[in-house]
């Protein structure tokens, strides 16, 4: 496929006219449509395959996606990615090629698949005059860059060192004056604690909502019951499971964590009781549709993903996975939650942002659960939500220990207990809940990868293919995602791609947040029907329609990351270790790979003794935050 030759051709190739298909905008300069002069009701009737109505409704989506015409002509002057220009709008706004005129530095802060040397170019070929490296508008850039960048490795804050430092790196002459600049245009925050620390000024403001709303939570929220009175619902609990209820129906803010199998949702099905007992409004959530599905199956209260619970209202994610502002969300502090207890699942997936919609959609007196297990890996952006909270001991929180699920997942349960304390035993699993398959080399890995999914899992345990999924912690190489789903769409779903290639069949997987069309970050489904270019995917609650825009978000999902698979579970989990894992290799990355599994786990082995090294020596990446302090009373 030859590269596009004209801003216009590199528009339309980029999917940014919805509607338009690959196939149709190839056929535009047959009708003489060679630019947005060219566009018309009249001409694009004259293009082959184009009715009259789809030419009226083309022309009148044009119109709508002008100004990201004009970013892409931008772009395109600099032979930069014309897709890019989506992400400038909603960024931006309609006016973001006129702001892009002003401060071309600002495309930095739209996306993160640019480099700070890609946009100087950028900048180079949009000012008029030519860019000086100490410019202000280039320095408030960068230092956002640097603590974007931060951000995507989980860090609201850097100590200011770090940022000089980085800034020096990226050839910024006077990284103090760059950081300055920040500071004036309100874009960076400073804090003294006691070293002086730098962070995105939307991070330390939802970090400080957070905290704040926590306090004004457990201030206000009045007794469910009392300890007599929560007996009715405790019957047949540990004491652990009965202090948390307790805990519960005392305090406005709880917390409830554990490892599978030790009966947190037991505890929360208590909860859920106690709340209809006492006619309080309950809404219960979690982060995907998959955790959300099953917190509804084991409570038999209805569950919504947080998303959804909260009103999103649109909004693409970054790659990083951030929840792009908070005015996505309907409901927040001028239109709380109708709900007087709100119980969250998974919440070691929140996200400092994600964090203050949910606390600041609670209204004063509601009771708050947060569920979740700190053992797992953090959160895909930035913040430790879950970790801070409990560091803070601000809150009450139950830790659950004791193993509950025996018939149903014992062998797993015992197997994640032990890696959450930093032991790899031998597994000897008669009943095959958890099997381990030793191999030697990623090929050989990948080959019995395979050969599980398709074949012995099916055959053995009667769990079909499609609850099946792969979990690797690697892109590349044979036993990463790239080639397992190339493999795996062969043997299991074989087709052409005929839409962005995706076939009716494919199991997909989101990569970034599209909540304006109805799926979030990491969630997984499948293709059930394919129309004028749109798919229309089931991610577990229903038909989703996936217009080509958010197309090049979706791939394909057989095998995904562990990153991606947290917050869901599947009846059975092939977890391939391969050598090229083994620097990556921690103890709450295996943990949340194998804690996934409902029925069954499959551990493909070909990583040798990192993998008991990883479990036994890497804990979790530290992240600085603020959260811990500010619940802690500090400033």
């Amino acid at each position: 496929m030859t590269e596009p030759e004209t801003a216009f051709e590199a528009f339309c190739a980029a999917g940014l006219w919805p509607g338009l298909g690959r196939t149709t905008a190839a056929r535009l300069a047959d009708a003489r449509i060679n630019g947005p002069d060219d566009v018309s009701v009249e001409t694009l009737s004259k293009v082959e395959g184009v009715t009259p109505k789809r030419a009226e409704r083309l022309a009148k989506v044009f119109v709508t996606v002008a100004p990201r015409y004009a970013v892409a002509e931008l772009l395109h002057r600099t032979g930069l990615p014309a897709r890019l220009a989506a992400a400038a709008v909603d960024g931006l706004g309609s006016g973001a090629a006129a702001v892009l005129q002003a401060d071309p530095w600002r495309l930095l802060e739209c996306t993160s698949a640019l480099q700070p040397r890609e946009v100087d170019r950028f900048a180079l070929a949009v000012l008029d005059e030519r860019p000086d490296k100490t410019d202000p508008r280039r320095g408030r850039a960068f230092t956002a860059y640097v603590l974007a960048r931060a951000a995507r490795d989980g860090h609201t804050v850097l100590p200011e060192e770090t940022v000089l430092h980085a800034l020096a790196g990226l050839d910024v002459p006077v990284p103090q004056g760059a950081v300055e600049a920040a500071l004036d245009e309100g874009v960076v925050s400073e804090f003294d604690e006691p070293a002086r620390l730098l962070g995105l000024t939307r991070y330390a403001m939802a970090e400080e909502s957070v905290a704040e709303a926590i306090h004004r939570l457990v201030a206000t929220a009045e007794p469910l019951a009392t300890a007599e009175g929560a007996t009715s619902v405790t019957g047949g609990l540990d004491p652990a499971q009965r202090a948390a209820v307790l805990q519960v129906a005392e305090h406005g803010v709880t917390v409830l964590h554990g490892g599978p199998g030790t009966g947190k949702s037991r505890t929360v099905t208590a909860v859920v009781a106690l709340a209809e007992a006492r006619r309080k409004r309950i809404a219960l959530a979690a982060p995907t549709g998959r955790a959300a599905k099953r917190l509804e199956e084991l409570t038999g209260h209805e569950a919504t993903t947080l998303h959804r619970l909260l009103g999103a209202q649109g909004g693409r994610g970054t790659e990083g996975g951030r929840s792009g502002g908070l005015g996505e969300f309907l409901h927040g502090e001028s239109w709380p939650l109708d709900a007087e207890v709100v119980v969250v699942d998974e919440t070691s997936m929140l996200d400092i942002e994600l964090a203050r919609a949910l606390l600041d959609a609670c209204a004063d007196g509601t009771h708050l659960v947060l569920v979740g297990d700190p053992a797992q890996l953090p959160s895909i952006g930035p913040g430790r939500v879950l970790g801070d909270i409990l560091d803070a001991a601000a809150v009450p929180a139950t830790e659950l220990t004791t193993l509950h699920r025996q018939a149903e997942g014992g062998a797993i349960a015992r197997l994640a207990s032990s890696v959450r304390g930093g032991e790899l035993p031998v597994v000897d699993d008669p009943t095959h809940e958890v099997v381990v398959v030793p191999t030697g080399t990623s090929d050989e890995a990948a080959h019995r990868v395979v050969q599980l999914v398709t074949d012995s899992i099916p055959r053995v345990l009667d769990i079909p293919s499609s609850d099946v999924q792969v979990v690797t912690p690697v892109h590349r190489g044979p036993a990463g995602t790239l080639s397992l789903n190339a493999v795996l769409k062969q043997r299991l779903n074989p087709g052409p791609g005929a839409t962005n290639g995706f076939d009716v069949g494919d199991r997909v997987v989101a990569t970034a947040n599209h909540l304006d069309d109805g799926f979030a970050n990491g969630e997984v489904g499948v293709v059930i029907a394919s129309t004028d270019g749109t798919l229309t995917v089931d991610f577990g609650g229903g038909p989703v329609l996936v217009p080509p825009r958010a197309q090049s978000d979706l791939v394909h999902g057989w095998a995904i990351t562990v990153h991606r698979a947290q917050g869901s579970e599947w009846p059975a989990v092939v977890s391939v270790v391969p050598p090229e894992a083994s620097g990556m290799l921690s103890r709450p990355l295996v943990y949340t790979a194998w804690t996934r599994a409902q029925r069954h786990l499959s551990i493909v082995q070909a990583a040798g003794s990192a993998l008991a090294r990883g479990v036994r020596e890497v804990g979790a990446r530290p992240r600085r935050t603020r959260l811990a302090t500010l619940l802690s009373g500090g400033s």
